[in-house]
């Protein structure tokens, strides 16, 4: 588990190459494949949807991670604002802890406080993993070759693979949800989200130290 979370925002030299001189839809092939194989995004809105019951709440909620995630992608891409990976990363971790915590009740179990307001804090998390985004985006090409359409088309992107994601996630869990055992399931995904959390944050810190 650990050395596949190293490799989490590994950029493969095809990447690379495609974005080299690549076009308006290279960024968004490139955007999407990002989108689908960055664990911690999709460990991130696993444990958004898992505590929500209707198709209204889930789009309300992702909708506001998506405008979160939009805003910084795009504005921090195009004013060529940079931020350290390593710490941005860490804290996308800390954001896949805090839904497990939150999704497990523990604020009021262990810190005997009311959860903070949850639409609040998924666009606050959204305009970090943004952070993260964009950094990645700048790291996968020449930052002259990044026109604003360009950085539109890797958003894009990332929008349909997030979509492409929680297709089988919002199924899977609403198919769950009928079981008897969905308590047991409950428990066993969240309590995960609080480790690989943990583990993901642990690791980019150390990448941080390091480097």
């Amino acid at each position: 588990m650990i050395a596949g979370f190293t490799l989490i925002h590994d950029v493969t030299l095809a990447d690379r190459r495609i974005l080299e001189g690549g076009n308006f839809f290279d960024y968004i092939w490139v955007g999407a494949k990002h989108m689908l194989t960055g664990y911690d995004h999709l460990l991130f809105l696993l444990g958004v949807v898992f505590f929500l019951t209707s198709i209204k709440d889930i789009v309300r909620f992702i909708t506001a991670f998506t405008i979160g995630h939009s805003i910084t992608l795009i504005g921090a891409t195009s004013i060529q604002f940079g931020v350290n990976e390593f710490i941005i990363d860490a804290i996308i971790g800390l954001s896949v802890f805090y839904k497990g915590f939150e999704n497990l009740d523990l604020f009021k179990k262990w810190l005997g406080i009311a959860a903070p307001n949850l639409l609040y804090m998924v666009f606050l998390f959204g305009l970090i993993h943004g952070l993260g985004l964009s950094a990645r985006l700048q790291g996968m090409t020449q930052v002259s070759e990044l026109s604003f359409l360009k950085t539109i088309g890797f958003n894009l992107g990332v929008e349909l693979g997030q979509i492409l994601a929680l297709i089988p996630m919002v199924w899977l869990i609403n198919f769950w949800r009928k079981r008897s055992n969905f308590g047991a399931l409950f428990k066993a995904v969240n309590t995960y989200l609080l480790v690989a959390g943990i583990v993901l944050l642990v690791i980019q810190l150390k990448h941080f130290f390091e480097h």
